[in-house]
């Protein structure tokens, strides 16, 4: 029973977050986080080892 609330749960999460996505504000917001995201990784860090 609680594995499928937690299922429900998730995919109303994810319909939540697919159509915020879909907005033009969002989705400028969104290219700005991955072209940020992989410039950081260009960077040269390849991780920090424990």
């Amino acid at each position: 029973m609680a594995g499928m609330l937690r299922k429900l749960i998730a995919s109303g999460v994810a319909a939540k977050v697919l159509q915020e996505a879909r907005k033009p504000q969002n989705q400028a917001k969104i290219k700005k986080m991955i072209a940020d995201f992989q410039n950081k990784q260009k960077g040269g860090q390849t991780g920090r080892k424990y």
